[in-house]
């Protein structure tokens, strides 16, 4: 590239940076660490990237001390790691400051590892996003050593959603503007959090949803990985959709593609399955209480944001409701997440919090409220569990039965006390 043309990039780009608004996240970094930020398409890594920048403006740094490059540009064509050290000389004959790098999907680059780590190893302080397997490689892990911190970008939460569409939740919400905050659940609950979503109407944004998807699963999928049977990647997400509730063993979802006439092995499932998890359009979780083989064969599998999942559901309400609760969860715990499946059935279990946790859409009918409890009681009668909860559409109360209290409480209370 020519050296004119990138010193009109830095220039540009700060300028962009300092002026662009955006919603703040409760997400907080340290000074001293350098990170990498990861997470699906449109999750809002370089809004955080952006919220990083703005903070250190406040704190006095000068916007001529940020390097930040925008590696999607389409003004940036065929990138070598040759050209990040030229960005570096560039930016260094403009300018007198040492730089904070801000390197945004520099994964186009091929080999970029080799240049984070050498601005790392020279002490500058460095921010990258990227939006596939290729962040998170145990090749890459080894480049980076331990000079960068894994920074995971979730869709907003409940409370972030509601900040965005200047909603307050102030400490007497449950009384003062409770109904509209439960309105706004709805929209959430059905569309997911995706940041860029905010920007788009009622009517378009199942539309705007299909369309990212499409560039989750022919660019980060199909193109990305290879994958020449598309069809056995589209019944496997549909099918995945379908079982969010339920776990699913490797060759059964071999079997279930292969019968709808895309024809697969169980070890092309294995593979597809890590693609999808890579591409942060799934995660999975393990049986607590199975044998190492299953924990690893028969896992559950989740969306990481419900407005992809509902695309695929014709009756969503109960899996997006399970959904939800499990990606909240996993927010918070990440690896220490589990489900229980030992001749009982609880939905999620967190060994380090020493919870256990059923979904249900309603516990109005007899047999399913019975069912939900006695899978908690019997589960607390073989493992250390000190809080029992049921989370449900829009229903609470606390249960005392064999001198455990179980406390049922509706969705969108859970997700604003839990993430408070």
């Amino acid at each position: 590239m020519e050296k004119n043309v990138i010193k009109t990039l830095i220039v540009e780009y700060q300028q962009f940076v300092k002026e662009i608004s955006l919603i703040e996240r409760d997400i907080h970094l340290s000074a001293q660490l350098n990170y990498v930020f990861v997470g699906l398409r449109r999750a809002g890594k370089s809004y955080l990237m952006y919220q990083q920048i703005q903070n250190l403006l406040k704190e006095g740094h000068k916007v001529e001390e940020i390097l930040y490059f925008n590696f999607e540009d389409d003004r940036l064509v065929n990138l070598t790691v040759e050209d990040l050290d030229l960005i570096k000389v560039c930016y260094e004959e403009l300018y007198a400051y040492r730089p904070i790098f801000f390197l945004d999907e520099i994964q186009i680059v091929q080999h970029w590892e080799r240049f984070a780590r050498r601005l790392a190893d020279q002490k500058y302080r460095v921010y990258v996003t990227g939006s596939n397997a290729k962040m998170l490689s145990s090749e890459i892990a080894t480049t980076l050593g331990g000079r960068f911190i894994v920074q995971n970008v979730y869709p907003f939460s409940f409370q972030e959603y509601l900040n965005a569409n200047n909603i307050m939740v102030e400490p007497t919400w449950y009384f003062k503007n409770r109904a509209e905050i439960v309105r706004s659940f709805s929209e959430y609950f059905y569309y997911g959090g995706l940041p860029e979503l905010e920007l788009v109407e009622g009517a378009e944004k199942r539309q705007w949803l299909s369309n990212l998807f499409n560039k989750i699963f022919f660019g980060d999928l199909i193109t990305r990985y290879s994958i020449r049977n598309d069809l056995a990647m589209k019944v496997l997400i549909r099918k995945l959709a379908e079982s969010v509730k339920q776990p699913s063993s490797f060759s059964r979802l071999s079997n279930i593609v292969s019968s709808a006439g895309a024809k697969t092995t169980t070890d092309t499932i294995i593979d597809y399955l890590e693609f999808l998890q890579a591409t942060w359009l799934i995660f999975s979780l393990e049986n607590y209480a199975s044998k190492l083989a299953e924990k690893v064969s028969n896992r559950k599998y989740y969306f990481i944001d419900n407005g992809l999942l509902n695309l695929f559901l014709i009756d969503p309400v109960t899996s997006l409701l399970e959904n939800l609760v499990a990606i909240t969860l996993r927010k918070k715990y990440e690896e220490e997440l589990y489900f229980y499946h030992q001749n009982i059935e609880v939905d999620f279990y967190v060994p380090v919090e020493k919870l256990a946790v059923q979904v249900s859409y309603s516990l109005k009918e007899e047999t399913t409220r019975k069912r939900e409890i006695t899978a908690l009681l019997k589960m607390a009668a073989v493992m250390e569990v000190d809080k029992l909860l049921i989370i449900t559409n829009d229903e609470e109360e606390v249960i005392t039965e064999n001198g455990k209290e179980i406390n049922v409480i509706p969705i969108w209370k859970w997700l604003l006390e839990f993430e408070g």
